[in-house]
């Protein structure tokens, strides 16, 4: 055990009027610590989860946080980005920090602010997080990626359109009892696996039901050594923290696997000591339903093309064997870049904590944690416990 979470905090992701980049990061940040009850002065570093990639006119932003405080002044503090996966990249530097020694306390804060932007601009600064020189002229953004990523995925393996609408479904139910939750609606199977004005096509075989929101939001979590977490009210240990990362062209890679996301798996359970089967629920990157799917595969949950075994036989739901997304998942909660790994921590540390309200699993022991960056380039696994 490198550290441990000992508080945490989490504004609702949507569209939020009147709300700023700083005002998002100082929210959480006073929050957070407050939650763990420490002094701003007891800090000892800082680490700010922002993808940003056009979205603000405000760069530079990791010294926004000391706006929460001035006792934060003078302290470390550092923004760090890895694409959709830069969240978790700040935990992990965080985790490292501690295990180094450099630090005792540590305030990770991640943010993004997105709904302020023009669509066609959301595309562009999204692409950015691809392989520019073959890939930023693929129709649809993001979109377009996973599009045919889908397709192809298809055509290797019959139609998915059916599992596609069953993980769209699911993670749509488990979000209405989210509070965070940007879309807060239960759309049905049939909804999000018919094509309507309402849930058009968007990129080859995905349909609006496949993607992920636009957001703004943020959250943070305290870090701490295990000794001082013992000390506190609360602590949540992390089991195994582990960040591969891959090849960034498409072309060097066969997409369909997720290697990547394979690789950070495997060694994450090694690190910890135990198998996918002994945790108690996932939450994993759907930016895109058929990035869940795939993710399936790669977490070992069922071979290699097969993923649809994993939904339709009801394994991932949330009274299933191995719950996947009772948070909602990106799908329902939203996806605000820098804050989506932060927020996958802080409301796996609540379910361990048995303080999730609604989306809460039973008997919550241990949760797993995939983030990804890109289409499967920068990937994160935290495995997390209570300890306290």
């Amino acid at each position: 055990m490198t550290g441990c979470i000992v508080g945490w905090a989490h504004t609702a992701f949507g569209k939020l009027e009147g709300e700023s980049v700083e005002s998002l990061i100082v929210r959480v940040a006073v929050d957070a610590l407050a939650d763990a009850g420490i002094a701003p002065a007891d800090v000892d570093e800082i680490v700010l989860g922002h993808f940003n990639a056009g979205f603000s006119p405000q760069d530079f932003t990791a010294s926004l946080v000391l706006q929460a405080s001035d006792d934060l002044r003078f302290k470390r503090a550092t923004r760090v980005e890895n694409a959709c996966a830069t969240g978790s990249a700040a935990v992990h530097q965080g985790l490292r920090a501690i295990e180094a020694k450099a630090a005792r306390i540590v305030l990770v804060v991640g943010v993004e602010q997105m709904t302020t932007t023009p669509g066609p601009e959301i595309g562009r600064n999204l692409l950015r997080a691809s392989y520019v020189k073959d890939e930023a002229n693929i129709e649809g953004g993001f979109a377009g990626v996973f599009g045919q990523i889908a397709a192809s995925y298809f055509q290797k393996y019959g139609d998915q359109s059916d599992a596609l609408a069953m993980i769209a479904a699911k993670n749509h139910k488990n979000g209405v009892a989210n509070p965070y939750a940007q879309m807060r609606k239960d759309f049905g199977y049939d909804f999000c696996r018919n094509v309507s004005d309402k849930n058009p096509f968007v990129a080859g075989p995905l349909k609006r039901t496949d993607c992920s929101l636009v957001s703004d939001g943020a959250a943070a979590i305290v870090l701490t050594d295990v000794e001082t977490a013992l000390q506190m009210n609360k602590a949540v240990a992390f089991r195994a923290a582990q960040h591969v990362q891959d090849f960034l062209p498409i072309a060097k890679r066969d997409i369909l696997k997720f290697e990547g996301c394979t690789q950070a798996w495997a060694r994450a359970l090694a690190q910890a000591g135990i198998t996918l089967s002994d945790l108690s629920f996932v939450e994993t990157h759907d930016c895109f339903t058929v990035a869940e799917l795939i993710e399936y595969e790669a977490m070992g949950l069922v071979p290699e093309g097969q993923g649809a075994r994993a939904i339709k036989d009801g394994i991932t739901a949330k009274d299933g064997k191995l719950p996947v997304n009772p948070s909602g998942g990106l799908k329902s909660k939203g996806h605000p870049i820098g804050a989506t790994g932060v927020s996958m921590h802080a409301l796996s540390a609540m379910q361990l904590t048995n303080t999730a309200g609604g989306i809460q699993v039973d008997g919550a022991k241990l949760a797993g944690i995939f983030n990804m960056g890109g289409a499967a380039v920068a990937n994160y696994v935290s495995v997390l416990e209570r300890i306290k």
